[in-house]
């Protein structure tokens, strides 16, 4: 029997305590200066329950290279690093890390719902698919681009019809494409894939298993909300989820709308398979410590 100091933990009261722990992890991490901070890392690495696989964008950690942030997410528990190109993949081999999404370095706003795009972005996309399969890398990224005035319908069409020219390759090779969901309101105007509605309908016009869609948890709570629920839904067509704190883009913590810890949960019961990067953007000017305090909140 429950007894009446014994009360269930607040949602701020659970983001309090995991990045508390998480703080305590990385501080001996923390001597000397911020920067120093970031780039040594100390013996042993952090135990987590691994019900899912985390990965980090190294974008997000400005003036870290990929040899800097190796050691970092290895001592996190973390399994990769996200949305490198292959020239900054060389380090993580020394470490047991994979490039969880490997990137052609294309710009967001030209992607496949333009015909005359194709030949370059196919080209670049069979590259990397044949980099990640000797490498032994699970995904590749790839963009709708803007709609510059084209109907969704025409672009949806037309992405298909770009994307069946590398399915058979990914399938033979064993790597996914992935296309990722942007929002158009804040940070991608104009960007045609925007809502997972017409995400989907793509993954069925492709009819592929080798080709999944890029779920930003960020972009699409500003687009449509309700994540939980279009996960549920939507989750044979997903194969890969990316976090960070809305409004702003920054850390998961309590300072933000959205419980990250119920969502992971809802992914573990999900079965989810993929991998799961964390894509804010740090303003506490420990960002490795931030880093750690997000994988403790989704370690779920």
């Amino acid at each position: 029997m429950q007894s009446s100091n014994d009360r269930s933990m607040t949602r701020r009261d659970v983001i309090r305590t995991a990045a508390v722990t998480a703080a305590g992890a990385v501080a001996t991490a923390a001597i000397g200066s911020s920067a120093s901070a970031q780039t040594e890392a100390p013996a042993g690495a952090a135990s987590l329950k691994g019900h899912l696989k985390q990965t980090v964008c190294l974008w997000c950690f400005s003036g870290m290279s990929s040899a800097q942030m190796a050691p970092q997410a290895k001592r996190l528990g973390l399994v990769g690093i996200d949305l490198l190109t292959p020239e900054q993949c060389a380090p993580l081999k020394e470490h047991g890390l994979i490039c969880t999404m490997t990137s052609q370095g294309s710009s967001i706003p030209v992607g496949l719902n333009r015909q005359e795009n194709h030949p370059a972005i196919v080209a670049k996309l069979k590259e990397l698919i044949e980099f990640n399969a000797a490498n032994e890398y699970p995904n590749v990224i790839v963009f709708s681009g803007n709609r510059r005035g084209m109907a969704d319908d025409e672009g949806l069409k037309n992405c298909a019809e770009g994307l069946k020219q590398v399915m058979s390759f990914a399938e033979q090779k064993k790597v996914t494409v992935q296309m990722e969901l942007l929002n158009s309101k804040v940070n991608h105007k104009d960007y045609m894939c925007d809502h997972t509605a017409w995400g989907v309908d793509l993954c069925k016009a492709v009819g592929s298993e080798r080709f999944k869609l890029l779920y930003d948890i960020y972009h699409m709570q500003i687009m449509e909300g309700d994540v939980i629920a279009t996960l549920k839904k939507n989750i044979q067509y997903i194969g890969h989820i990316h976090t960070a704190g809305v409004p702003g883009r920054h850390e998961i913590d309590e300072s933000q709308e959205l419980y990250y810890p119920a969502i992971m949960q809802a992914l573990v019961d999900l079965k989810f398979t993929g991998f799961v990067g964390q894509e804010f953007t740090p303003v506490k000017p420990d960002k490795i410590a931030s880093l750690a305090a997000a994988v403790k909140i989704c370690d779920v």
